[in-house]
């Protein structure tokens, strides 16, 4: 929701000159620099040939690797200090939170190759996936909707949908996460609430 235009269409509305119309309007105000910071992030990344949704959030990331291998789908937060390891593809829902300090790693080297070149396999990541902080999702993994990746976690295999994991390796735990999910990650972050929610 980054985009200056959708939070502008959506805007919350209170009569003109209430108490409410410059209490938001203040919020909206004092909010405004990560806003501004977040669109700078996707137009640089879009620049670079990245697929990115006007409603994506993108924070403070490390990208390497080729952006043109990033696709990035609408209403999905990407956290501060994420980094990108773009070698191959990595496709991201939509609706998708992904918290600082995440890490998707789409190569590594090949242990069997004398030359131990890289090894590339393509990240999947589904619609309303959460990978909490510091998780660390390996090459070739793909996360189906709505799954759980707890903090920390290791990930080298796929991960059914729905389904939450944890630890280093992870594995999944009996619990499932509800499957009627209907909710915008990015409507958690302040600066949106104040256009969006007052």
């Amino acid at each position: 929701m980054a985009s200056f235009n959708y939070l502008w269409k959506n805007r919350i509305k209170f009569k003109f000159f209430s108490v409410m119309f410059f209490k938001v309007w203040m919020k909206r105000l004092l909010l405004l620099k990560p806003i501004i910071y977040r669109n700078r992030v996707r137009k640089k990344l879009i620049s670079y040939g990245a697929d990115i949704h006007e409603t994506a959030e993108i924070g403070k990331i490390i990208c390497n690797g080729n952006p043109k291998n990033i696709k990035i789908g609408s209403f999905t937060f990407i956290g501060s200090s994420v980094e990108l390891a773009s070698h191959t593809h990595i496709v991201v829902g939509d609706k998708v939170c992904i918290n600082d300090g995440v890490k998707l790693l789409s190569a590594s080297h090949d242990l069997e190759d004398p030359k131990w070149n890289h090894k590339k396999k393509a990240i999947i990541i589904d619609d309303y996936a959460w990978i909490a902080t510091n998780a660390i999702i390996l090459p070739g993994v793909h996360i189906g909707k709505g799954a759980v990746i707890g903090a920390g976690a290791v990930v080298s295999r796929n991960v059914e949908p729905f389904s939450i994991v944890i630890g280093n390796p992870c594995y999944p735990i009996d619990k499932k996460r509800v499957q009627d999910l209907d909710y915008n990650p990015c409507e958690f972050l302040a600066a949106n609430r104040a256009w969006l929610k007052e």
